[in-house]
């Protein structure tokens, strides 16, 4: 039931979306040239990668896709039309294709790098349990305090220290309160709750 919800919501967002869709590829190659999609290696589950798609946000460097999460020490790479697309998270809108090619669930713990997959086998072998989600409730409620707290990052060392350290087990801790409460209904309520966050924005 869950799987049959979200290739329905992904078709019906990909078809609602697509003006917009096709606006957000004209901007980006009218302002910052190519490439438009930014694809990179996360994990499904502990053993099993897959290539996340979202819109580019940040200036082209080669090798850079599997280095770290963005912290402070980044963002002077940030496009300015990347600073809008992330505040309204419309950069993950390709992730529908992600969602349809069963990669990903709409709810669900977000995707990791396998960095961290690594450094922390126990805890991921238990959290991807449930299928990568393009919002979760570690993403509603967790999400902007991250921002925050990895933002004050000066260098690549304190943005792993502070993501490692303060990050991935709070994250953690509610993608396994979703686990156990997981269902249509609720993935429902945290998709509404996700879009009223962002359009109040």
């Amino acid at each position: 039931m869950k799987r049959v919800f979200d290739i329905l919501l992904a078709l019906i967002g990909l078809i609602v979306t697509a003006p917009i869709i096709i606006g957000i590829t004209i901007a980006i190659l009218w302002r910052d040239g190519g490439p438009v999609f930014y694809v990179a290696e996360r994990m499904k589950t502990p053993d099993q990668a897959f290539n996340l798609i979202k819109f580019r946000t940040m200036s082209n460097v080669p090798h850079d896709q599997n280095r770290g999460v963005t912290g402070g020490d980044k963002s002077n790479r940030i496009t300015p039309i990347g600073q809008k697309l992330r505040r309204y998270r419309l950069d993950e809108l390709p992730q529908f294709i992600n969602v349809l090619r069963g990669d990903m669930d709409f709810v669900g713990p977000r995707p990791p790098l396998r960095q961290y997959t690594a450094a922390f086998p126990q805890l991921y072998e238990r959290v991807l349990q449930s299928r990568p989600g393009v919002t979760g409730l570690a993403s509603l409620h967790y999400h902007r305090h991250e921002e925050r707290l990895i933002a004050s990052a000066k260098t690549p060392a304190q943005t792993e220290t502070i993501y490692t350290t303060r990050c991935i087990p709070r994250k953690a801790a509610l993608d396994l309160i979703y686990q156990r409460h997981a269902s249509v209904c609720f993935d429902a309520t945290i998709i509404w709750q996700t879009l009223r966050r962002v359009l109040r924005r």
